[in-house]
Order: structure tokens, then C-alpha cells, then sequence
């Protein structure tokens, strides 16, 4: 539209049979009106008229403009371009399997953390039953560590304070007691999570790998200390067996050094009363371990070392008096002390003073407690096998003919009767009616006490 339009639809209203006529005359405006600019446009519509101004308009104008162009590009290009919205389709399905995909993975890392964290409880589960296993095992051999009375194991140390000027003990090793481990008990709930128990004093939380440090740590302290525990035990077995059989070997030496028949020995022993049951033979477990085997060996050893102890103590191998042992004449040829001749002299003459006790010197039954000659008061002893001990010169005597003495048993006194020319004991050994050197005894004593 112009200023033309706008003047036209100032007439518009006439009409056509109007014609010839002459127009209204209309008022005239007021001089304002009639001064004023003429810009602006006016729209009629059924027989209303809108004035709007230029600037207004042409924005009006331009707007439908662009959106017309814009709606007929849009529509051109989805017509040419109809692979648009598939690839928006497609654009919007690989989003979403992308997020699916990230959140299967983030399943799967927690399924494998919560996998990690069952096979640790586990882990540790099994390594804490092995721990208790051979805790339970330690503590059973302790206690058959303790079932060897002849040497001083007991299957525990006992702390020793030692002064200044003591010397550090170096006897046999003993086994640890089994309360100086540290004893880790299983909690009730054995699917309970040891990350849950919260400490007494507030700390820093560590992380997962540091709780799974510590837990083993715990493990590893439980099993090195028990493996200290074993060592000391194997140590302290060991020099068990060692020691009994180098029992055995001296006892065996000591019956061949003196020339007995072991098993004429054996037999002379007697039955001890009160005893006997079923014979059980002896075996061991097809699945027994070096400890049980080792076990094994050492009660077999010790068995034969109590059968030795018993011929043992019917072999007259101690001393007959107490103290420091003095011989004032030894066995064999001698100047006799009352005709000044050589003489053959039978036994070994030991010093004691008057009243000084005599003992037995093995297992025996009294033969002989009278006045005997140049023995004076003596006392003989059948030790069986043919081995007899004579005791000579007693100024008393305290057993009678059949009783039955015990090693170390007093059976007089000292003293000076019959051929003597002091208070003295006249000590004499026989095999067989035929006296020997006591003094060979005496050394198988003294190598049988060495040990």
C-alpha cells in the first residue's frame, strides 16, 4: 500500500451510481490534523479502519517473509534430504546402546569387586583354618612332648631370670608353650566382613588393598610364629631321639665292655608285679607325618631304654659309699699289710670313716649278713646271672639272709672288724664265685652317667 491507498480508501464508500454528482462536502479538518505529517499505513476491514506505522509493519512483513522462506527451505530439504531423520534415529539409538554399554560395564566392575571381595573372605577363611589346624596340631604335639619323662621336655619353656654372672643355658632345646602364639579366633559369623568393624579411635579409613595388607600381615605374624613353635618342637624331638639313643649305645657298650650276655641278663630280670592285658603290636598310621614317625621312634627308643634301665640295675655298677671316692688299696697283688708278703687282694678298699652308710650298688637278694673271717661283718649280694657283691669289714648290718634290696639301699655301717687295720669298706665284685676288678664296674658307671 502508498499514500494512494490511503487516499483511495478515504472514498471508498461511494458508490458507482454516485457518479455525476458532487461530492459532500466534507468539514474540514482541524489545522492540526491538517498540518500533521502523513505517514503510516491504514487497513480496512468491514468498514473498520487500523492505522499502523511503518516500522511496525514492515516487521510484520519481514517476519512472515522469513518464516515462509524458512518453511518452504525446510520443507525442500526434507523432501531432497529424507535420510535426515534416519540418521537422527540412528544417532539417538547409538546413544542409548552407549549408555547401556557404559552401564553394563559399570555392572560388570561391581560383579567383579564383589567377586574379589568373596574370594578374599574365602582366601582368608581358608588361610585362618589352616592357621587353627596347625595351631590344634602344635598344641597335640606339645602335649606328646610332654609324655617323655626321662628327658626335661615338657612341651613348654618357662622364663628363666639369670643374674649377672650366670652362664646362659645350654641344655636340651624345649618346645615353645603354645600360648606364646598369638591365638586368632574365628569370628561367630564366618561371612562377617573384618572392613565393618569400626575402630576404637577415629582414623583415616585405609583402602581396600591396605585392609587385604593387614589381614595377611595378621596371617603371616600368626604363621611365622608358629613355624618358631614348630622349630623349637622339632629341635627340642630331635635332641630326644639323639640323646636316647646314645643311651642305648652306651648301655649296649657297657654290658659288652664287661662281658655279659646281654640276653642272660634280660632273662635274670624279674616280672614286675601288678601288671599285664592284651597284646596290641605295635604300628604306625599308613598317613603318619614326620612328627608322628619321629614320635614313634622315640617311644620304641625309650622302651628299650626302661627294659636296659631294668637289666642295668642288676649289674653292680655304683659306688657302695657316698662322696668323693679314695681307694687305699686296689685290686689285685699287693704287699699284705699284716705279714709284709706279696698277697692277692680281691676287692677295692675305699676310705670311709666309721659309721659312714653302705648301700647297694644294683638290685639283689641278701645271701650272706654275718661275721665272715677276715671279712668281719659282711654282707653278700646275689645281683642273679652270677654277679654278687661283697661289703666286708661293717661295724654294723642292717639286713638279714632273703630280703630283697633296691640300688642304693643302706645295708651297713662302716667299720674295722676282722682283718682290718682301719675303719675302711672291703668292696668286692664276682661273676661266678670268682672275684674281678670292681673298678671296671665303676667305669662302665661312670661312662653309663656321662650322658
Amino acid at each position: 500500500m502508498s499514500n494512494r491507498s490511503s487516499q483511495y480508501s478515504e472514498y471508498s464508500q461511494h458508490h458507482a451510481h454516485d457518479h455525476g454528482r458532487s461530492p459532500a462536502r466534507r468539514p474540514a479538518p482541524p489545522k492540526a490534523a491538517a498540518v500533521a505529517p502523513q505517514n503510516g499505513y491504514t487497513i480496512a476491514h468491514a468498514g473498520k479502519q487500523v492505522r499502523i506505522g511503518p516500522v511496525l509493519f514492515w516487521i510484520v512483513v519481514g517476519t512472515v517473509t522469513v518464516m515462509g522462506a524458512w518453511s518452504a527451505a525446510t520443507a525442500t530439504y526434507f523432501a531432497f534430504r529424507d535420510d535426515v531423520l534416519t540418521k537422527l534415529i540412528a544417532r539417538q539409538a547409538e546413544m542409548q546402546y552407549a549408555y547401556e554399554d557404559r552401564i553394563a560395564e559399570l555392572r560388570a566392575k561391581v560383579d567383579r569387586t564383589t567377586s574379589r571381595q568373596l574370594l578374599d573372605q574365602e582366601q582368608f577363611d581358608q588361610k585362618l583354618d589352616q592357621v587353627m589346624k596347625r595351631q590344634t596340631t602344635l598344641e597335640s604335639r606339645a602335649a606328646a612332648l610332654g609324655g617323655l619323662p626321662d628327658v626335661l621336655v615338657t612341651g613348654s619353656i618357662k622364663p628363666q631370670s639369670r643374674g649377672a654372672g650366670e652362664t646362659p643355658f645350654t641344655g636340651v632345646p624345649k618346645p615353645s608353650p603354645i600360648s606364646d602364639t598369638v591365638t586368632f579366633v574365628a569370628p561367630p559369623d564366618r561371612e562377617a566382613r573384618l572392613e565393618s568393624r569400626s575402630p576404637a579411635i577415629a582414623s583415616p579409613q585405609p583402602n581396600k588393598f591396605a585392609k587385604i595388607q593387614g589381614i595377611d600381615n595378621v596371617i603371616v605374624r600368626l604363621q611365622a610364629s608358629l613355624d618358631q613353635v614348630e622349630t623349637r618342637q622339632l629341635a627340642a624331638l630331635s635332641s630326644v631321639e639323639d640323646t636316647m639313643d646314645s643311651k642305648v649305645r652306651r648301655m649296649r657298650g657297657a654290658i659288652s665292655d664287661l662281658g655279659l650276655d646281654m640276653a642272660q641278663l634280660e632273662a635274670a630280670v624279674p616280672r614286675a608285679g601288678g601288671m599285664g592285658g592284651p597284646y596290641v603290636p605295635v604300628k604306625l598310621p599308613a598317613d603318619a607325618g614326620p612328627f608322628e614317625r619321629q614320635i614313634f621312634r622315640v617311644a620304641v627308643t625309650r622302651a628299650q631304654v626302661e627294659k636296659l634301665n631294668r637289666t642295668l640295675a642288676l649289674v653292680p655298677y655304683r659306688k657302695p659309699v657316698v662322696g668323693e671316692v679314695e681307694f687305699t688299696s686296689g685290686f689285685g697283688i699287693r704287699t699284705d699289710p699284716f705279714l709284709g708278703r706279696p698277697a692277692m687282694h680281691t676287692g677295692l678298699d675305699f676310705r670311709a670313716a666309721t659309721g659312714d652308710p653302705i648301700r647297694a650298688t644294683a638290685n639283689g637278694r641278701v645271701t650272706s649278713a654275718a661275721y665272715n673271717g677276715g671279712y668281719g661283718k659282711m654282707v653278700e649280694i646275689d645281683h642273679g646271672n652270677g654277679l654278687a657283691t661283697r661289703y666286708g669289714h661293717m661295724s654294723e648290718i642292717q639286713v638279714k639272709v632273703g630280703d630283697i634290696i633296691k640300688i642304693g639301699q643302706v645295708i651297713g655301717l662302716v667299720g674295722s672288724t676282722g682283718r682290718s687295720t682301719g675303719s675302711h669298706l672291703h668292696y668286692e665284685t664276682r661273676i661266678d664265685g670268682e672275684a674281678v676288678d670292681p673298678q671296671k664296674f665303676l667305669r662302665a658307671g661312670v661312662r653309663l652317667s656321662a650322658g
